[in-house]
């Protein structure tokens, strides 16, 4: 295995990207290598590394289909159904909680 061209934080060449750079242009990577990667130092930790892609070969994004957009609104409306009294909180329900904040703390009234 090669090893992928390294440069430091903010020196990468022009025509490399990072995904979100990619995605922030309507593109995605589209199945190529990945090119080069860039590597940003930490004082007590090793560097965070983030890969690049040639934006000469990124393809364009999919569009959303009508399936797509149903089945994302779906797991939405699963993330703010409360499994407790399994109405719509309004809100993501909290991982920490596990249920809207009106069943986690029955008691408390809203001030």
């Amino acid at each position: 295995m090669a090893t992928l061209p390294a440069y430091r934080w903010r020196f990468a060449p022009d025509g490399l990207a990072t995904r979100r750079q990619l995605r922030a242009l309507g593109l995605r990577p589209g199945g190529q290598e990945v090119a080069a990667q860039i590597e940003r130092p930490r004082r007590r930790r090793g560097p965070l590394v983030a890969y690049l892609y040639r934006i000469d070969r990124a393809l364009p994004v999919r569009p959303m289909t009508p399936a797509r957009w149903a089945a994302l609104a779906r797991a939405n409306a699963a993330r703010r159904t409360c499994p407790e009294c399994w109405r719509d909180a309004g809100y993501v329900i909290p991982p920490s909680l596990g249920m809207c904040v009106t069943c986690a703390y029955p008691n408390e009234r809203a001030a």
